[in-house]
């Protein structure tokens, strides 16, 4: 039976099949690997990750497609967890001692932001993550310090992850065509994140650039002092998308 793609849970199916393979051979599985895919949608990356894995773990919403999932793959190779991956507890899957979770997926839009703050707090259990988003979003991520892209999304990931854009894919590639380009990220949790609060963190970024047009000083006025900003290495004249990370983490140490 065919399947109508739901707008509401953002789906876009990736179909073209030398980009799947392109993405396989960035992601590059191992027997052993302990593979979490979220979203997998009718199972077209799930069909070429498991030619390289004894078993994989998948974590989809649409009950339609779990039962769609359920009839193509033996559940001894593919376990299915039916529930939301914006709160799912990446935490339950059952890995060996000495491995990592490696987690892939084509991410819907709508979510991607909220999804990537939610994943941030398994980094310590997870080897890498490669996902497909909106192009713009990972430009944003990967953003450095004085480019417009620069933001709240890139200091807070930056702090837990290195990342880079690895391919760019365009909308002919996917059944419905999104109207913009997609990029697939890479991400690999640091091991030892600058020593920070990662509450405070968020509030320190969150309010920085609230008002990213204006210097900082006056952006952060109601959490800091100007002497605070000096006494933390910080210009206090210059703007938000010029602060480094690092800048932004002494700042949250002394809230």
């Amino acid at each position: 039976m065919k399947h109508i793609p739901r707008k509401r849970f953002g789906q876009n199916f990736l179909t073209d099949q030398t980009v799947l393979h392109d993405i396989i051979s960035l992601i590059a599985p191992k027997p052993g690997d302990a593979m979490v895919e979220i979203g997998p949608g009718l199972g077209a990356m799930t069909r070429l990750l498991l030619e390289s894995l004894a078993q994989m773990h998948v974590v989809e919403l649409d009950r339609d497609l779990v039962t769609r999932l359920q009839k193509t793959f033996s559940p001894d190779r593919l376990i299915i967890h039916q529930g939301d991956a914006l709160t799912f507890d990446f935490a339950q899957i059952p890995i060996p001692d000495d491995q990592k979770l490696r987690i892939v997926g084509n991410l819907p839009y709508n979510i991607s932001t909220p999804l990537l703050f939610h994943l941030a707090q398994f980094a310590p259990l997870v080897q890498d993550q490669h996902f497909m988003l909106q192009k713009e979003v990972v430009e944003r991520m990967v953003a450095e310090p004085g480019s417009k892209a620069y933001g709240r999304l890139s200091v807070m990931l930056q702090w837990r992850y290195r990342m880079g854009l690895l391919l760019v894919v365009p909308p002919t590639a996917f059944n419905p065509p999104p109207q913009v380009d997609s990029a697939i990220v890479r991400m690999i949790p640091i091991e030892q994140p600058l020593a920070c609060d990662a509450a405070k963190l968020e509030q320190v970024v969150t309010t920085a650039f609230s008002q990213r047009r204006k210097v900082l000083r006056n952006c952060v006025a109601g959490l800091f002092a100007e002497n605070d900003l000096i006494d933390a290495g910080v210009d206090p004249q210059v703007r938000p998308e010029t602060v480094p990370l690092e800048q932004f983490v002494a700042l949250a140490n002394r809230l």
